[in-house]
């Protein structure tokens, strides 16, 4: 099994040490392979905010740089581990230039084949924020998230008790990870059915202002009134029914506005 750890630190320090844990928790289950992607090192630029990515294509973005490699090396690996150090009570900013420079792929989601282990350590406070963001990016970007661990590692000497704990929780998280990557998807949440009907909804007009993404949904085949979600898994009916009302709702809010404008 590969599994690629995108490394949000800038340094090879706690967060790096923590997921080398993970690497060596794994390694007793069975034969994995890691690859570390240190994005400090990575060539990647700045989103502009230019749009062009969503109403041209990724491919005529202007920024020319290891985005399309990265995006490979995400597809090539089993599971990915999303690492970073806590920083003023969100990602570092290596990870959050990371998630902006594939915004494209929070309309066109695609790692649906993949399971994401959430990696993060703070000094004392920002992991829950960290890490609940990080499964809201992953997750509509297709990902199933299976694991997260949050370890708390203050600067100075770590006590005895607090490294056992760090190393039992990331112990566990591996384990769930491991085994996670042998399995099928599990199905989908409630607000997983109700980000992909509002997607849907969004993205199923064709004279909106993003083409592309009307395209890729139509070529998916979800934008079917039969499509329940990204991928052929049970959806719970309650759920499904739920997410209908929802979309039918959402749809023809946005057929209102698309009118109103053409007047």
């Amino acid at each position: 099994m590969k599994i690629l750890v995108i490394m949000g630190s800038p340094r090879k320090g706690n967060t790096y040490r923590a997921a080398k844990k993970i690497e060596e928790f794994m390694q007793l289950m069975g034969s994995v392979e890691f690859e570390y992607l240190m994005l400090k090192d990575a060539n990647l630029s700045q989103c502009r905010g230019c749009f062009v990515c969503f109403t041209e294509g990724e491919n005529h973005c202007p920024c020319k740089d290891d985005a399309p490699i990265i995006e490979q090396k995400m597809h090539a690996a089993d599971g990915v581990i999303f690492a970073t150090p806590v920083y003023g009570m969100n990602v570092s900013a290596l990870m959050k230039t990371f998630i902006d420079r594939f915004s494209y792929i929070f309309h066109r989601p695609r790692f649906f084949d993949k399971k994401a282990l959430l990696l993060s350590t703070a000094g004392a406070l920002g992991l829950k924020e960290v890490l609940d963001y990080l499964k809201l990016v992953a997750g509509v970007w297709g990902f199933e998230v299976s694991s997260r661990a949050g370890i708390v590692t203050p600067p100075g000497p770590v006590s005895k008790k607090k490294e056992q704990e760090n190393n039992r929780k990331l112990e566990k998280a591996a384990s769930i990870f491991y085994n996670s990557l042998q399995k099928e998807r599990h199905p989908p949440g409630l607000r997983d059915i109700f980000i992909f009907r509002a997607q849907k909804a969004s993205f199923g007009e064709p004279d909106q202002s993003s083409p592309v993404d009307y395209t890729y949904w139509k070529e998916k085949g979800w934008l079917s009134p039969e499509a329940k979600y990204y991928v052929n898994v049970p959806v719970n009916p309650v759920y499904n029914a739920i997410g209908w009302m929802a979309e039918k709702v959402l749809r023809r809010k946005i057929r209102t506005e698309l009118a109103e404008t053409r007047k």
